[in-house]
């Protein structure tokens, strides 16, 4: 590809009061926990005709973490679990983007928590376009992956009388996000 052909790319800004960026947990091995993350910032980079060419940069504060349970969230802030207080963002950077087929696409890239980077990929639906009443041009997606908390180091749990653990090691990430045309 010449440099006249390069992909013109269009920065899209993360809408944060417009998106969700939810986990969840087995807990006892009997119930689901959700969670999610209030406090996210973040661009994506691509180019309108190929999506393939974009770059996503997301920046997570650690400590914005909410399950509706203070004294959870107290302990998954602590350094059992997230340790904010030395590691306080998590983060993901694309490496690719590839078309699985028509509006959904495969997001790899490095996930950081816990200062552990991990290759990731996130299957990913585009939901739509459009202007808003103010003028500016929106976008939304829909992605989900899952990923096992222990590969981060996030290691803390419980032998359970039963034998099963308190928290399981599987967590479901799910992503709703709403960007703004730059």
């Amino acid at each position: 590809m010449s440099v006249s052909e390069a992909p013109v790319l269009t920065t899209w800004n993360v809408d944060p009061s417009h998106s969700n960026f939810e986990f969840a947990v087995r807990h006892l091995m009997i119930s689901t926990v959700k969670g999610r993350f209030t406090d996210v910032k973040g661009a994506v980079q691509a180019d309108d005709g190929d999506l393939t060419s974009g770059k996503v940069d997301i920046t997570i504060a650690a400590a914005s973490l909410d399950t509706r349970e203070p004294q959870r969230d107290a302990h998954l802030r602590s350094p059992d679990f997230f340790d904010v207080e030395k590691f306080p963002t998590i983060s993901f950077r694309s490496t690719r983007v590839e078309r699985a087929s028509g509006d959904t696409f495969r997001l790899v890239g490095d996930l950081t928590i816990h200062g552990i980077t991990q290759e990731v990929a996130l299957d990913v639906t585009r939901e739509g376009r459009g202007k808003d009443p103010w003028g500016g041009e929106r976008a939304g997606f829909s992605a989900t992956t899952k990923i096992k908390r222990s590969a981060f180091g996030l290691m803390w749990n419980q032998l359970m009388e039963t034998g099963g653990m308190v928290v399981g090691d599987d967590v479901k990430i799910s992503v709703d996000i709403e960007l703004i045309k730059a």
